[in-house]
């Protein structure tokens, strides 16, 4: 049976998209090259590409449909069905899976009730599986609207995940506050981010990663000391360590590591003695 063809947007949300759109198009001195952050423009309308909102990039760009639908599906940033609010996405790459990034990704399927790609049936969260996203040294990484959730566990990830069906707050580990899915669309549009503070919230590097860098560049690796439970204030890290979000998991196992505390007694006999 033909498909018929794809509505057309109300008059008023066409006005304000073929606004926006001008705006991007006039950025690139090709036209074509305008694609991807149109795709992400009708995104944040309808929080997925439509056939609406592919007919609409074909027709401003002088593509056909196929050729759109070909970008399209190319790439995993666009949607081409509605999904959640909040779209988690669990790293199940070689590093984070096994530091239990497929343990984390298979609970919460079995706690949200969903499959890969699927949606709650409160329509707050999808879940989906994803690739390396370059943070690698705060595995195993969750990701909400590609904003970083590091280090976590199963318990964490499902807490993070029924915090934002509940609407409580959620902070990342690193970068800009988050939003909802739309929203982070219509940045990924090219469209400023007015919310107070997120220009300036930036992420970096973690300590494993800097470790690298300055090995690289011939220079001595700097060790960083975590204090241990009870331990003096003045013994924490200093300005500019790792910042911690409420929803990352306890990093015991960097806190009970003898070789970031070497005044530390080591052996059994240390741990009778705790």
């Amino acid at each position: 049976m033909p498909q018929l063809p794809a509505p057309a947007y109300p008059a008023g949300v066409r006005a304000r998209l073929d606004a926006d759109a001008k705006e991007i198009i006039a950025r690139y001195p090709g036209s074509r090259s305008a694609l991807l952050p149109l795709l992400h423009l009708v995104q944040a309308e309808e929080g997925f590409v439509s056939r609406t909102g592919m007919a609409f990039c074909a027709e401003l760009l002088d593509l056909t449909t196929a050729e759109v639908t070909a970008v399209a599906t190319f790439y995993s940033m666009y949607r081409r069905a509605p999904g959640g609010d909040y779209q988690i996405g669990v790293c199940t790459n070689t590093l984070c899976a096994v530091m239990g990034g497929d343990a984390i990704f298979d609970e919460l399927k079995e706690h949200l009730g969903v499959a890969n790609g699927g949606t709650t049936e409160d329509g707050k969260v999808s879940l989906e599986h994803i690739e390396c996203n370059a943070a690698c040294d705060f595995a195993p990484v969750v990701m909400v609207n590609w904003e970083f959730f590091d280090n976590q566990t199963p318990d964490s990830a499902k807490r993070l995940a029924d915090d934002l069906r509940a609407g409580r707050p959620v902070e990342p580990t690193r970068g800009a506050p988050l939003c909802t899915y739309r929203e982070t669309a219509r940045i990924l549009a090219g469209f400023p981010d007015e919310r107070p503070g997120a220009v300036g919230a930036t992420g970096g590097a973690g300590p494993a990663s800097l470790t690298g860098l300055r090995l690289a560049r011939g220079e001595a690796p700097q060790r960083v000391v975590r204090p241990r439970d009870g331990a003096n204030p003045q013994d924490a890290p200093q300005p500019g360590a790792q910042h911690l979000s409420s929803h990352d998991a306890p990093q015991q196992t960097s806190a009970s590591d003898p070789a970031a505390h070497p005044d530390a007694p080591a052996g059994p006999a240390a741990e009778e003695g705790e």
